[in-house]
């Protein structure tokens, strides 16, 4: 397992160094590492806050990094989110979650639910305002973080009066495919198509699983937002996904349950794309647009926080 962390490190330094030639220089945001109070342990979240000078205010984006539940950490995506935080002036929080094979289902998401609450708690200290945007994001395992813990906030009287106003889901998984709801199995058919997709294909994703779960219920609707009774009163999302990933069904179907249920949405499908690819090729055209797609995708619910 260290083997393939290191490895996705130095798979993944193209996309780092591409995000890191458009940073602007230190002096404009600031960062800082600080610890949280999980269920039995600590974890590092990374704080980014632009540097104004002034007592300014930020919307926050809490984020969780991709590498299904085995792998990733705090640089995965540091350079992009700084960009973020730059170009949105915006708070950001990276949150490292633990990972399998040492923690298993459901530690990494008890500890980004425990990182959103934390968040809470110290505004003050990264002058973060939520009433101007408290979205939540991630890409992949992370997507599927972002939307298992939107969809708890919900209903947790903890977030009542604050809660989230926005999701930034990229190529999320949201339902294992042994808990796919009955009115969208027709419709989930890009698992079972992706069996021999590049990056990513079904059968590693049913490892990617199985070692997350390690026996716990794929219903459990901390891994399968998807199969939640409703999605009612969730907050807007933003989605994208990419043709040839076996993901890629997951996005659209929870798109459509999320529209259905009367959440603003919007949906982002690229053609020919395989599963995580702008992260080794991020100077493609279609990688360019991608963040350039999801850059507006950002800007977009923060309009929707400031339309209410």
């Amino acid at each position: 397992m260290a083997y393939t962390r290191r490895y996705a490190r130095i798979a993944l330094a193209p996309f780092a160094d591409y995000c890191g030639e458009r940073l602007h220089p230190d002096l404009q945001y600031n960062i800082s590492d600080r610890r949280v109070s999980v269920n039995d342990g600590e974890v590092t979240v990374r704080v980014l806050t632009p540097a104004t000078g002034n007592r300014e205010t930020f919307p926050v984006l809490v984020w969780f990094h991709g590498g299904g539940w085995n792998m990733g950490d705090l640089d995965m995506d540091d350079y992009y989110l700084r960009t973020l935080c730059i170009d949105f002036q915006l708070a950001v929080v990276n949150v490292e979650y633990r990972l399998v094979p040492e923690h298993r289902f459901p530690t990494a998401f008890n500890d980004c639910y425990a990182a959103l609450k934390w968040v809470l708690s110290k505004v003050d200290e990264f002058n973060a305002d939520v009433k101007k945007g408290f979205l939540v994001g991630g890409d992949s395992a992370g997507g599927s973080l972002a939307a298992a813990v939107a969809l708890q906030a919900r209903d947790d009287p903890f977030f009542h009066g604050r809660g989230l106003t926005g999701q930034f889901l990229r190529e999320p998984a949201t339902c294992h495919p042994d808990a796919y709801p009955e009115r969208f199995k027709a419709e989930l058919r890009s698992f079972a198509q992706g069996k021999e997709a590049l990056l990513l294909n079904s059968g590693v994703m049913r490892s990617y699983y199985s070692d997350y779960l390690d026996g716990a219920s794929p219903s459990d609707l901390r891994i399968s937002p998807l199969a939640a009774p409703t999605h009612a009163g969730l907050p807007p999302a933003f989605i994208q996904v990419q043709e040839l990933d076996p993901l890629r069904d997951d996005g659209v179907a929870y798109e459509k349950a999320l529209r259905e249920a009367g959440v603003k949405t919007r949906l982002f499908r690229y053609k020919g794309t395989l599963h995580g690819f702008q992260y080794f090729f991020p100077t493609l055209p279609t990688a360019v647009q991608i963040d350039r797609d999801g850059r507006e995708g950002i800007r977009w619910l923060l309009d929707q926080t400031s339309s209410c």
